[in-house]
């Protein structure tokens, strides 16, 4: 099987809140800077329309969340899930600044239990998130989805990518393994991910980061 070849998650969610709350004031200084091309290619992909309700998984400093309500407009609704209380702060900061946190839902808790009841979704996005998860927990919080999205509901996933397993993609991981605070995201496959947990993958972008893979992927709820 795929998911053997992918590497474990090592650290627990405690260890990851604490690291995310540490990251937090500076995170879009770094790795916001380099991740805005691919997560602007999701977004883009997901094309979240007025009225839509949307749901971010990991907003981080809610960049996309922003991007998303004012996609959605003042007759639509978007919610937004996040581990970490630092990161939380800091996108309920920026929301309030640009005045859209009344369009905005933001909840403190874990993917893998949304707190969410079914149907209630036309979309969901996520980037440089579902590789966060233990390699069990993946079809969980693909099933979460699944559950709150509305039949014909879609999902966007910005993910780094196991595609090709070349050279790069194994000095990453040995990075990873290694310095795993440093590179907390591993790369996984993300579409076979997708597929097997009910998702008809519709659209899909292949892109690169630093000669890393990444996919860009718009599935729809079965």
């Amino acid at each position: 099987m795929q998911e053997k070849n992918v590497l474990p998650v090592n650290r627990t969610k405690a260890q990851a809140r604490a690291s995310y709350d540490r990251m937090s004031r500076w995170y879009d200084l770094i790795a916001g800077i380099a991740e805005r091309r691919y997560k602007t290619a999701g977004l883009d992909l997901l094309d979240a329309q007025p009225g839509e309700r949307v749901l971010e998984i990991g907003f981080g400093t809610g960049a996309c969340l922003l991007l998303l309500a004012e996609a959605v407009g003042p007759t639509g609704e978007v919610a937004g899930i996040d581990l970490s209380p630092g990161m939380l702060a800091i996108a309920e900061g920026r929301l309030k600044k640009t005045g859209l946190l009344k369009r905005v839902e933001l909840t403190l808790g874990d993917a893998a239990r949304l707190p969410y009841p079914d149907a209630k979704f036309d979309a969901a996005y996520t980037s440089f998130t579902l590789e966060l998860f233990d390699t069990p927990e993946i079809p969980v919080v693909l099933a979460e989805v699944r559950r709150v999205l509305h039949p014909g509901g879609r999902l966007c996933v910005v993910a780094m990518s196991r595609r090709g397993g070349g050279l790069i993609v194994r000095l990453y991981e040995w990075f990873h393994t290694n310095f795993e605070a440093y590179a907390d995201c591993r790369p996984i496959y993300t579409r076979h991910s997708l597929e097997q947990a009910g998702f008809e993958v519709s659209a899909q972008r292949q892109m690169a980061m630093f000669g890393l893979p990444v996919d860009v992927l718009l599935a729809r709820h079965a």
